[in-house]
């Protein structure tokens, strides 16, 4: 099976990653991973600040230390079901250092078509969502935001985002540890036993 030879910016360590075994599933060997956490002076993750759904602009430093979930979510999908298993996650780590970056796109089908404000009242209505939502912004094609474009083309997990919901694993240390399926559930085996993994490094 080929091999990947991403190419990282700002001091980030080439990794050679081979694919998962899982269909939609891919995650970093514990050598390549022990490798790019001493290389890497500064994690790419971190250097992005972003408006969160009120507006406000949220550095993503602040959650240096911590467990990431990053996931682009839509309000009219099959997928938006989701936000249930999401928060019941969110609820059961938060407190060990697990944090859920929500990040709303209409890219997909026109799914998320409304304003800020009325994803926040949806998301806080009908899901009770406790994790932070950030504005919407697109993860595809030529207004593709920045965090993506580097999750999508110069993170261990090239390839465009193929739909709603699909999640990515950013470790304390700022790396991406694995991408997940959209159509893998946040409480699947696989993704859990990887959360509490890497809750569990320090």
């Amino acid at each position: 099976m080929p091999v990947t030879r991403p190419s990282c910016t700002r001091n980030v360590l080439v990794v050679v990653l081979g694919l998962g075994a899982f269909a939609g599933y891919d995650q970093i060997g514990a050598a390549e991973q022990g490798a790019l956490q001493m290389a890497a002076t500064s994690s790419p993750v971190y250097e992005y600040t972003l408006n969160d759904i009120d507006g406000k602009p949220v550095s993503l430093s602040q959650y240096k230390g911590k467990v990431i979930m990053l996931v682009n979510t839509a309000s009219l999908c099959g997928n938006t079901p989701q936000y249930t298993d999401l928060e019941r996650m969110y609820e059961t780590y938060r407190d060990k250092g697990f944090e859920i970056l929500a990040f709303p796109a209409n890219n997909f089908g026109q799914q998320e078509p409304g304003t800020n404000e009325e994803i926040k009242g949806f998301c806080l209505t009908k899901y009770s969502v406790g994790f932070p939502l950030f504005s919407k912004i697109s993860v595809k094609d030529g207004d593709k935001h920045p965090l993506y474009r580097y999750l999508t083309e110069q993170s261990p997990f090239p390839g465009e985002v193929e739909w709603n919901f699909q999640k990515y694993l950013v470790d304390r240390s700022g790396n991406v540890v694995a991408r997940y399926h959209h159509r893998t559930k946040p409480l699947a085996d696989e993704v859990v036993k990887d959360v509490e993994r890497f809750l569990a490094k320090t």
